[in-house]
C-alpha cells in the first residue's frame, strides 16, 4: 500500500483528548489484506464533551465502545446515543459525534475493500449509514459485541475480533483482488488513473469492474478519487508543505482552487478559511489567496 495517510476515526477522537491513551495494533498475517490496523483509545470521564467532525476518508470502521456511549448529532439538530458495537459504512460528507463521559474504544480499521469478504451482502447497501453489529451479523454479531465489551483488555479484544473475522472469512467466498488492485492504483496515482487502462490490465470489462468496485468499496471510483485528493491536501497542510491556498490545491491534485473549495466544503461542512481559522497554529502558516 502506498505511503498515504488515511485520516480516520481515531484522529477525530484523538484531537480533543489531552489525557488519554491511544494505541495501534497490527493485524494477524491472515487478515492483512483486509485490515489496515486496529486501534484503541482510552480517556477519563473529564475528557471534553465537545462535538468533533469526522471527514470522509474511504475506509470503514468496526467500533466497540466499552466506555460511556457516544452521541451522534444529525444535521437536522436531532441527536442519539450510538450502540456499543457499530459499523460505519462509507461516508460522503462529515459526521459529528461527541463523548458523554469516560472514553473506551476499540476499532478495527478496514482497507477500502476490506470489509466485503466478511459480509453476505454488498458494502454499498449501507453507504451513508451506521449499523449495529447485530444488524450486520445477527445473533453472532450480538454475541461478538458482548464478548468484546467484557474482554479484560485490548489485546484480548484484538484476539476476539480477529477470531470472529477469520471464521467469517472462511465461510464467505468473495474475491476482491480486482478491486484492491484498482484502489492501490488510485492511491499510487493520487486519484487519477483511467478505468479503461485498469480494465485492460485486469482483463475485465469497464462496467463490470466499476460495478464490483462500488459493491465492495461502497463508493464509485470517481468519488473515492475525490476523497483521495481531499485527503492529500490535508496531508500537505498538516506537514506545512505549501506556499499558498492555490498552491496546496494544485499540489493536492485539484484542477483549480474553486474545485478544491467545493470538495472541501462538501466533505467538511466548512470552507477552508473557516476550517483553518479554528486552528490558529495551522492558520498562521497558511496564506489565503483573495
Amino acid at each position: 500500500m502506498p505511503n498515504w495517510r488515511w485520516r480516520c476515526f481515531k484522529i477525530a477522537y484523538h484531537c480533543l483528548f489531552k489525557a488519554m491513551e491511544y494505541k495501534v495494533y497490527t493485524p494477524c498475517d491472515e487478515l492483512t489484506r483486509q485490515i489496515r490496523y486496529h486501534w484503541s483509545l482510552d480517556a477519563g470521564a473529564d475528557a471534553p464533551k465537545e462535538r468533533e467532525r469526522i471527514f470522509p476518508d474511504g475506509c470503514i470502521e468496526l467500533i466497540f465502545n466499552y466506555g460511556e456511549l457516544f452521541m451522534k448529532h444529525e444535521p437536522d439538530g436531532s441527536s442519539f446515543l450510538q450502540p456499543r458495537g457499530i459499523i460505519y459504512g462509507q461516508i460522503k460528507s462529515f459526521i459529528e459525534v461527541a463523548p458523554t463521559g469516560k472514553v473506551g474504544l476499540f476499532s478495527t480499521r478496514f482497507n477500502p475493500a476490506g470489509l466485503q469478504p466478511f459480509l453476505n451482502f454488498d458494502v454499498n447497501d449501507f453507504t451513508g449509514k451506521a449499523l449495529s453489529v447485530g444488524e450486520i451479523w445477527g445473533d453472532e454479531g450480538i454475541a461478538l459485541e458482548k464478548e468484546m465489551i467484557e474482554c479484560a483488555d485490548n489485546e484480548a479484544r484484538k484476539a476476539t475480533v480477529e477470531a470472529f473475522l477469520l471464521k467469517r472469512l472462511e465461510s464467505i467466498a468473495f474475491d476482491t483482488h480486482d478491486v484492491e488492485y484498482y484502489v492501490d492504483a488510485l492511491l499510487q496515482n493520487e486519484g487519477t488513473i483511467s478505468i479503461d487502462k485498469l480494465a485492460d490490465e485486469l482483463s475485465i470489462g469497464k462496467r463490470q469492474l466499476e460495478r464490483k468496485f462500488i459493491a465492495a468499496v461502497g463508493l464509485s471510483p470517481k468519488f473515492l478519487s475525490r476523497i483521495i485528493r481531499f485527503q492529500n491536501t490535508l496531508q500537505l497542510i498538516e506537514k506545512k508543505e505549501f506556499i499558498s491556498f492555490t498552491n496546496v490545491a494544485y499540489d493536492g491534485g485539484f484542477y483549480d482552487q474553486a474545485h478544491f473549495i467545493k470538495d472541501f466544503k462538501e466533505f467538511t461542512g466548512l470552507n477552508p478559511k473557516q476550517y483553518f481559522s479554528e486552528n490558529l497554529e495551522m492558520a498562521k502558516h497558511f496564506v489565503f489567496d483573495e
